[in-house]
């Protein structure tokens, strides 16, 4: 009899892919089929020509992109080369995720879908398209979809004689069993970054621990909004980057909520464990040192305050000893919860730990072997840098908002990554934050005679900034930069820098203070009122237009 298995492949941005694969994974289980669930960009594509059964989940980005840890998989695929009947022995099943209100609904899917058909696939099922938009959100597509899957894969795959699904009502093994070590065992000398060697460059999986310079606030105390210009120390780091491209920066949780977080699941945030797969094949979590303590866990792993998902609500279930709780906890597992789940949890942005706080009585029976499977990493945070390598060599800068606003939770919700950095204190000793770059998708014009037109409201103009810099180093004018923000007297941010370039003839400057007059004047405005410069740098000067919010 053939060999029942599936492999799961997902690409995905935002984490929703992830989840719906490993949901995928769990379901596979329960039919007793071996699966593997893992990201596009981590498995070796060579050997999907020996896979029988895959199941693509994948998101769509942007203006139709596929996600990061997809994109060497994608430039893989649509190699002119690949033989058309590479992926003939393939079955196969993609399960899109996308927003209707965007032009290239699900782009990756479709394309993927097609793909993989051109190449021999031969598709189980129509690729199914979840929409962001629905009032059930995706699942009101995936439901059904995974119903008609199991259906046509366990037609091509039957049930062993005597085994049955096992029911939604038992639990499912963790992936990984925890061992706590004895107390007195040798401590290492410290789960602390390291900064990187610089032989590699430095990514996800190694990340630099760039020393944190200076941390600046750019707005004025009495505005609404803190601004931060930040700026770290990359020596030795081998990192090198351009105008456009952008830093990923890996936040950790505060102390005040890891304490809570220790608290409510009585854990001990200084007892030392190992990991342990369940079961064999199974790697362990990039980025966790072994041994570990649950502080560093909580730390710079756990994402505690990220909103969760259903099927974070769907695992506690089977904690649950308390009936009231369980009630609660199965309506927002249901495909009939989620109107419910989404004015409890989406709405009002309520955090993973505020949930927990919220069923107490099964949060103190969480066992923590499931910890890894109950919540998912902490993902890293983007952002435009904002200066220039030939301005700044050795440095790195960003301009960074710090996120807080109210819902109709008392008390304010707050970015982990702006609130996380707003903190750090570098006159208070050596701060160190764990960093890497990407590639940008703004590329700025090589010929020295193009003018460039930016249009940068708000922390905006920070790519624009690095832009400037590094024309401005390079000799290079033509710079002309729209900017707009509420007050020139509380976020005009860089004022004194923008305005030396003006005099100096470098950079043309039209600026935009919303709230300094009766009527609101914005860049748009700004850019009406001079329509003919802007025309003739386009008619003539043939400019590049570079907009960023």
């Amino acid at each position: 009899m053939a060999e029942r298995k599936l492999l799961v492949l997902f690409g995905s941005q935002t984490g929703t892919a992830q989840d719906t694969a490993e949901r995928i994974g769990r379901e596979a289980k329960r039919r007793h089929l071996r699966c593997r669930v893992e990201a596009l960009d981590s498995c070796d594509v060579a050997n999907l020509i020996h896979e029988p059964l895959v199941v693509f989940v994948c998101a769509t980005t942007g203006q139709g992109d596929p996600p990061d840890n997809m994109k060497m998989f994608w430039r893989f695929l649509f190699r002119k080369n690949l033989p058309a009947g590479s992926l003939c022995q393939l079955d196969y099943a993609v399960l899109g995720l996308g927003d209707s209100s965007y032009p290239k609904f699900n782009f990756v899917a479709k394309k993927l879908h097609k793909r993989v058909l051109q190449l021999g696939g031969n598709p189980l099922l129509p690729v199914a398209l979840g929409d962001d938009q629905h009032d059930l959100g995706p699942d009101a597509v995936v439901d059904p979809w995974l119903v008609a899957l199991w259906d046509k894969i366990l037609a091509l795959y039957p049930l062993p004689p005597g085994l049955e699904i096992i029911s939604p009502d038992v639990r499912l093994p963790p992936r990984y069993t925890l061992h706590y070590l004895p107390e007195d065992s040798p401590q290492p000398d410290s789960d602390l970054l390291q900064p990187t060697a610089p032989r590699d460059d430095p990514c996800e999986l190694r990340p630099f621990a760039a020393r944190m310079v200076s941390n600046q606030r750019v707005t004025a105390q009495s505005h609404f909004q803190d601004v931060r210009l930040i700026e770290f120390d990359i020596v030795g780091s081998g990192i090198t980057f351009s105008a456009g491209d952008v830093v990923m920066i890996q936040p950790q949780n505060c102390p005040e909520d890891v304490q809570q977080f220790c608290q409510l699941l009585r854990l001990e945030p200084d007892r030392r464990f190992v990991l342990e797969p369940t079961e064999p094949g199974t790697s362990l979590p990039p980025l966790l040192p072994q041994p570990c303590t649950i502080r560093y866990l909580v730390t710079h792993y756990l994402d505690i305050s990220c909103v969760p998902r259903r099927s974070f609500f769907e695992l506690l279930c089977y904690f649950s000893t308390n009936e009231l709780e369980r009630e609660k906890l199965q309506e927002f597992s249901s495909a009939q919860g989620q109107e419910e789940l989404y004015s409890y949890c989406n709405r009002p942005r309520r955090t993973t730990l505020e949930a927990l706080w919220d069923f107490p009585h099964t949060t103190c029976a969480i066992p923590a072997d499931y910890l890894l499977d109950l919540i998912p990493r902490i993902r890293p945070r983007a952002f435009s840098i904002a200066s220039s390598m030939l301005a700044h060599p050795e440095q790195m800068q960003i301009l960074v908002a710090v996120v807080r606003y109210k819902t109709r939770l008392s008390k304010p919700r707050r970015g982990l990554c702006s609130t996380w950095l707003a903190s750090l204190n570098p006159e208070q000793g050596d701060v160190r934050v764990p960093l890497w770059v990407k590639k940008g998708t703004m590329k700025f014009p090589a010929d020295p005679g193009t003018p460039v037109i930016m249009i940068g409201p708000g922390t905006g103009v920070a790519p624009f900034r690095a832009a400037i810099q590094e024309r401005v180093a390079l000799g290079r004018r033509g710079n002309c930069l729209f900017f707009g923000c509420r007050h020139k007297s509380k976020d005009f941010y860089c004022q004194t820098e923008w305005e030396e370039l003006v005099t100096k003839g470098f950079l043309t400057l039209f600026t935009a203070f919303s709230r300094d007059q009766e009527e609101k004047v914005y860049v748009q405005h700004r850019i009406r009122e001079n329509g003919r410069l802007v025309w003739e740098l386009l008619s003539t000067g043939n400019a590049h237009v570079y907009l960023a919010g």
